[in-house]
């Protein structure tokens, strides 16, 4: 059993100790001498990193993480480490990893290359478009038709971005808004604020699924980009550590309990209301976790 303290990621309190101890010896060092390992976590990124009723961090990623910081203690022979989770977003979480205030985030974070140049990623363990959710009483389904309509997608997101980019090359005209979180982005659909939310497809379905009315969205078939990957956030230069970690992740990968994990989350009633995202595994992402990888290239992935 995993003992958790939660902490906030928001200050400073942290970082001076803990980017010293990075800096010192790495992170296996800082967690050695911390005797705790420090999980960066979303808050409302069902179903990879969120929160159940009781307010514990719960998920897909965080269930790959947590298999990580095993094999961290069985490392350091050190089974009494201790999982801290710290709350981050989209546009503090590189930051935060950056500085020693976290260890590993384990959320919805696309490995992309301009990324790789503040930190690394481990092996992929999902891969999804960027598509726009709307109410199916808007009749929105192309990107053409959101011209002039006001949109949001969430700060720090590449989805924010690839929005920008098909405003100009398309000349919508739109309003773009950028919502806190996912869940501020979806309330805004919800309330009339915004037209659409533009976001990854399977964080789309996991807003549409929890909703109190689902039947009343749809998500595009358009993307606004291809598929990315994702994969657990570690800091760079820290080859002793990114090995562990990619060594534990093809582990679990290859392993048959990696079917298992997945189609808890994904094909399977989740907590805390038992919706169901009835997400099959895409070919694509099973010749991934098969053959696992880090890489950000996406021809390296197919369909």
């Amino acid at each position: 059993m995993h003992k958790t303290i939660r902490i906030f990621a928001f200050g400073t309190l942290l970082a001076g100790s803990s980017i010293a101890c990075a800096q010192s010896g790495g992170t296996l060092e800082k967690i050695q001498k911390a005797q705790a390992i420090t999980i960066g976590h979303r808050e409302s990124s069902v179903p990879f990193s969120y929160y159940d009723r009781d307010q514990q961090v719960i998920g897909y990623a965080n269930e790959i993480c947590l298999h990580v910081v095993d094999a961290v203690r069985q490392h350091l022979s050190m089974p009494g480490i201790k999982v801290v989770y710290a709350p981050v977003t989209s546009s503090n979480r590189i930051p935060l990893l950056a500085n020693g205030t976290i260890d590993l985030e384990c959320g919805s974070t696309a490995n992309l290359p301009d990324r790789w140049r503040q930190i690394s990623f481990s092996n992929t363990y999902f891969l999804t478009g960027t598509k726009f959710l709307a109410k199916k009483s808007s009749h929105l389904d192309t990107i053409a038709s959101l011209k002039g309509a006001t949109v949001a997608s969430t700060a720090g997101t590449e989805n924010l971005k690839y929005l920008h980019q098909a405003n100009q090359k398309l000349g919508l005209g739109l309003n773009i808004i950028a919502a806190n979180d996912h869940a501020e982005g979806f309330l805004m659909v919800e309330t009339g604020r915004a037209a659409a939310f533009v976001l990854d497809d399977v964080l789309l379905a996991s807003l549409i699924a929890s909703s109190k009315n689902p039947d009343e969205y749809m998500i595009s078939d358009e993307e606004f980009a291809p598929a990315l990957p994702y994969g657990i956030m570690v800091r760079r230069n820290d080859p002793a550590f990114k090995k562990l970690v990619d060594e534990a992740t093809a582990q679990l990968y290859r392993s048959p309990a990696m079917a298992a994990l997945y189609d808890k989350w994904f094909t399977l009633p989740i907590p805390p209301r038992g919706i169901n995202l009835r997400l099959p595994m895409s070919k694509a992402l099973a010749k991934a976790l098969a053959a696992p990888t880090d890489t950000s290239d996406l021809a390296q992935y197919g369909k």
